[in-house]
């Protein structure tokens, strides 16, 4: 069967591999690259929003500061990533309803090994932007309870944006078996993490709640909606939540840059409130598209 692309414009798009400029079918890591020796690298997703990089200096600190408790050695500066996310937008024409997958890895290894000593070369950027609109359909989502728990501190940090997404991808895959759109994933105590993709927010008697970022990743987007609503007088509290808290929500989204908001209609069958995005969530969807329409780094002409 021949691979369809979602967007037939990212045919001959040209990645940021490494320091050159590649196009799509060329773009290669070696097999001693430490992401092909053990996922072994840090990421971030970035959305590019009418001739600017939204949140780019937020998503840098994540990447570096995840790159230096990975104890990453020549770590590219700032400037030499912007000038590469710049290079690879421009290359390709893109200014707007843009995703960019942004990935450091450790680099190459003179042998396979899991040593990080053995990493003799430094690290390799990638950047890989594709034309890619919101990944979730705007009229809502439906989950599932994954069996797989997301990792607590004490075994992989999860404020370490790593690309061991092992655990995420199992989630994904028994979302993809009940025919659902992302799995919930709880923490080891049995509460509310996060899905496999995103950050959960639910709305019960007019008030937000999200869970502790304690088993999860503290999300971009996640981190903008807790400031939206605050600023906005919308009350939001931050603390554990339960599965039957969920089911009995009034309303559910997620977030994440790769699908900004999404409204949840159904977890586990279980249908939230009357299956519908609610008000909350689209005043909330409202206030971040105001956020992403007037902020964001200019991408040089």
């Amino acid at each position: 069967m021949q691979p369809q692309l979602p967007d037939p414009r990212n045919e001959n798009i040209m990645i940021h591999v490494g320091g050159e400029l590649l196009p799509r079918d060329e773009a290669k890591i070696s097999v001693f690259d430490s992401l092909a020796q053990g996922g072994d690298g840090v990421w971030e997703g970035l959305r590019i929003y009418d001739g600017k990089v939204f949140a780019l200096d937020a998503h840098l600190d994540r990447l570096l500061d995840s790159a230096h408790a990975m104890a990453f050695e020549g770590i590219p500066t700032r400037d030499e990533i912007k000038s590469a996310i710049f290079e690879t937008l421009k290359a390709n024409g893109m200014r707007d309803e843009v995703h960019i997958r942004l990935t450091l890895s450790r680099g190459k290894k003179v042998t396979s090994s899991m040593n990080p000593q053995v990493n003799q070369y430094g690290t390799c950027l990638i950047v890989l932007a594709e034309w890619k609109a919101p990944i979730y359909e705007s009229s809502g989502v439906r989950l599932i309870t994954s069996a797989i728990r997301r990792n607590p501190a004490q075994c992989v940090d999860s404020k370490i944006h790593h690309n061991n997404l092992i655990n995420n991808i199992l989630a994904k895959i028994e979302a993809n078996v009940a025919g659902v759109d992302d799995a919930i994933m709880l923490d080891i105590f049995g509460f509310v993490s996060e899905t496999n993709a995103t950050n959960i927010f639910i709305i019960k008697k007019g008030e937000v709640l999200t869970p502790h970022a304690d088993s999860c990743l503290p999300g971009i987007t996640r981190g903008n909606v807790i400031h939206l609503a605050r600023a906005n007088d919308i009350p939001l509290v931050e603390r554990n939540v339960s599965l039957t808290e969920v089911y009995t929500a009034d309303e559910m989204f997620t977030t994440g840059t790769v699908g900004e908001l999404s409204p949840v209609l159904e977890v586990d069958g279980r249908q939230i409130s009357n299956g519908k995005p609610g008000p909350m969530t689209g005043r909330l969807q409202e206030l971040y598209a105001e956020m992403t329409a007037t902020q964001g780094e200019p991408i040089p002409m």
